[in-house]
């Protein structure tokens, strides 16, 4: 992301803390959070990229081993086609709670999001569902927004009637909640994400305590972190790449290269990138991410500047410990 797509934001002056480790110990009180742990990964684009289902059973292979409350993957998945079972067959080996997010590449090829949601078997492309003491959120940022007069290719946006369920779905809840997009909210990752933003705290101050905890989000391909009146923002990067047309680099042989095209247009990584995210009783929350190197050169080796992008193109989901609180951080 560029640092002029930032600052146009409007993010400019709000309290972010870019830290692998930041917010402050519950004062007064202190209340016991409910105990979580969840598998997340992003952006394996099932469909452009060679090798993903062998990168997706390393990371299904790992969460067998460690037994998470659930698992969930960012979007960016791939399109609802029959050729894409094996994909399917491979995320179903988990046999504990399995979430998805719609992504913008999942709706190609003029399919929607309910087709998208029916094969992943999602109820529907937005929902909500209690867990662990926890309320998830899924929300769909491919929604058409009404100001373009002709429907661009990947719209993200969400509309105004999802907007109202989902200041209703949390109103009805009075449980810690996370929430996961692809599209990330801390930036202009929707159109309207400012309005959302403005949803979350209007719905913290009317229930009188920090109730919207965490936003997760992939779609970038960059490992960041925000935190914006109390709520943490984790975008997670890709399982495979970064997308860099100018300054990609393709260390594959020519038969994959004519199987994928777009990979030339890429900076990849090395090993497949996923996340392990822990909370504890006293609210921290703890990702353990993963670091790999890039296959091939780097972005930067290729000329892109340091100052290009406001985050930076690194093959890693780093470490993060944050503490969650109860009480309200004053707007």
């Amino acid at each position: 992301m560029k640092r002029s797509e930032f600052i146009k934001a409007g993010l400019a002056s709000a309290a972010i803390l870019p830290l692998s480790r930041t917010g402050s110990q519950n004062h007064g009180k202190r209340y016991q959070f409910p105990v979580l742990a969840f598998g997340v990964c992003a952006d394996i684009h099932h469909d452009f990229y060679p090798n993903v289902p062998a990168k997706l059973a390393r990371f299904i292979a790992d969460m067998q081993t460690k037994s998470p409350d659930f698992i969930i993957q960012l979007g960016d998945f791939c399109t609802p086609e029959p050729k894409n079972r094996e994909l399917m067959d491979i995320w179903n080996r988990f046999e504990g709670t399995k979430l998805h997010v719609i992504g913008n590449h999942d709706p190609e090829m003029q399919f929607t999001q309910e087709q998208v949601a029916r094969f992943w078997g999602m109820p529907a492309p937005y929902h909500s569902l209690d867990l662990n003491g926890y309320h998830l959120v899924i929300l769909d940022g491919n929604e058409v927004n009404p100001a373009h007069e002709k429907r661009i290719k990947y719209e993200h946006y969400i509309s105004e009637k999802q907007l109202q369920w989902l200041e209703a779905d949390l109103d009805a809840t009075d449980s810690y909640t996370l929430i996961f997009c692809h599209q990330a909210i801390d930036i202009n990752g929707l159109d309207n994400a400012l309005s959302v933003r403005v949803l979350l705290d209007r719905v913290n101050q009317k229930a009188g305590f920090q109730k919207v905890q965490a936003v997760f989000s992939g779609h970038h391909h960059r490992d960041c972190y925000n935190h914006i009146n109390g709520i943490h923002y984790f975008q997670v990067n890709s399982m495979c790449y970064d997308w860099n047309v100018a300054y990609g680099d393709n260390p594959y042989d020519e038969a994959t290269t004519k199987q994928f095209p777009l990979i030339k247009n890429m900076s990849h990584y090395k090993d497949p990138l996923w996340a392990y995210v822990t909370i504890d009783n006293q609210g921290r929350l703890t990702l353990k991410g993963r670091k790999t190197v890039f296959l091939g050169k780097s972005p930067y080796e290729n000329g892109m500047s340091r100052q290009q992008y406001y985050y930076e193109v690194k093959p890693e989901i780093s470490d993060k410990e944050v503490m969650l609180r109860h009480e309200l951080q004053k707007i």
